[in-house]
């Protein structure tokens, strides 16, 4: 099923990275769709699969405002650290949006300046934040919850002393994920703990065991979910890589203050970025996977209490050379990029996709569009 008509909307897809590019793939089979990076290796594989690439530094206001101007949908995939001042020029350029940058300031921080621009922008729009949010907001309408865990994660097949791990986002948002404090509410209460922290071994099926950790991925849901007492959401690793990070940032090696070496002042995340990134990065080929689980407890409209489980094993697409974090992430951008579009989802402001998951037939839709690309969800009522 596909949302986009017969004038085929036209999108242009900020970033071409990883998940960028697969997004614009995507989205070019029902939508005029253009692709603008800096990077012109990043661009040259898009051309055949119908995307238009545009050669572009999008850190440059005026250049990003003249580049966006005559798309009806604008996608966000740049790293974090570029991704709110993004998000503030695509709102004053008066365009929808629908970004995965996962920056780390406040995205209602700019409610009021979309809300006065009367545009749509969809914040977070991955697998967690993103479809866990979605889920979240779908069973909020239907169910008085009291609790919801998430607990995610995206890892190479093979695995690989030390790190065990491969970076297939920007490698300095991964770093930040390691220094960001940790948020998630406990009896009401929200609780504040260093990145890393609380790790618990979990087993899941055709897996194994894998080591959950406090990250900050509850996001919005702090602030528009206050009447569920008890929320977590925890990133998922491979058993013991967590202790290797762990050392790092204590030995001030993800440090943003610069230290002295020889006269010269040097940011110790920028040595550190240099020289874990190229360790970090995916072979060509190289197979991935993406694991989550999601239990929400509640009770019905009559006080019967009930556990919904929602659980996600994808894996690397061989057939399309596609990993699991760009087809779970991406192929949840698009299917949101398809509501807005369409104007199944048209709400005004910084929308955070537990609202899109509130709008009746949303999560049906994005459940259904991600099955028909592979993606599958299972539920699970108990």
């Amino acid at each position: 099923m596909h949302l986009c008509g017969m004038s085929k909307p036209s999108v242009i897809v900020l970033g071409a990275g990883l998940v960028g590019s697969a997004i614009a793939r995507d989205l070019a089979r029902t939508c005029q769709t253009a692709a603008a990076d800096r990077s012109p290796e990043a661009l040259s594989a898009l051309s055949s699969a119908g995307v238009t690439p545009l050669l572009c530094d999008l850190g440059d206001r005026s250049r990003l405002q003249a580049l966006i101007a005559p798309y009806d949908l604008v996608v966000g995939a740049v790293p974090g650290f570029m991704g709110f001042e993004t998000v503030r020029t695509v709102i004053e350029s008066g365009k929808n949006m629908v970004d995965i940058s996962f920056f780390p300031e406040n995205a209602f921080d700019l409610d009021a300046l979309a809300q006065a621009h009367g545009v749509t922008v969809v914040t977070d729009c991955g697998v967690a934040p993103g479809m866990g949010n979605i889920i979240l907001g779908h069973y909020d309408q239907q169910l008085r919850l009291h609790r919801y865990e998430c607990l995610v994660g995206g890892l190479p097949v093979q695995r690989e002393w030390p790190w065990e791990y491969k970076a297939v986002f920007s490698p300095i948002d991964v770093i930040e994920e390691y220094t960001r404090p940790a948020r998630y509410v406990q009896h009401g209460q929200l609780v504040v703990r260093e990145a890393l922290s609380d790790t618990e071994l979990v087993e899941f099926p055709g897996l194994g065991t894998l080591e959950s950790w406090n990250s900050d991925g509850l996001r919005s849901l702090i602030h528009t979910m206050p009447h569920i007492p008890d929320m977590i959401e925890k990133t998922l690793r491979y058993p013991g890589c967590v202790e290797y990070l762990r050392v790092l940032r204590k030995a001030g090696f993800f440090s943003t203050e610069p230290v002295e070496i020889n006269g010269v002042p040097v940011r110790p995340i920028d040595l550190t970025a240099r020289l874990l990134f190229p360790q970090w990065k995916l072979k060509p080929g190289e197979e991935d996977f993406t694991v989550m689980r999601i239990v929400m407890d509640g009770t019905d409209g009559g006080g019967k209490s009930t556990r919904i489980t929602y659980h996600l094993l994808d894996r690397f697409d061989r057939k399309e050379n596609t990993i699991s974090m760009a087809r779970t992430t991406g192929f949840t951008c698009t299917a949101v990029a398809q509501l807005v579009l369409k104007g199944h989802f048209a709400r005004k402001g910084i929308c955070p996709h537990e609202y899109v998951g509130a709008q009746p037939g949303s999560l049906d839709f994005v459940l259904s569009y991600l099955k028909e690309r592979g993606v599958h969800y299972q539920k699970t009522v108990a």
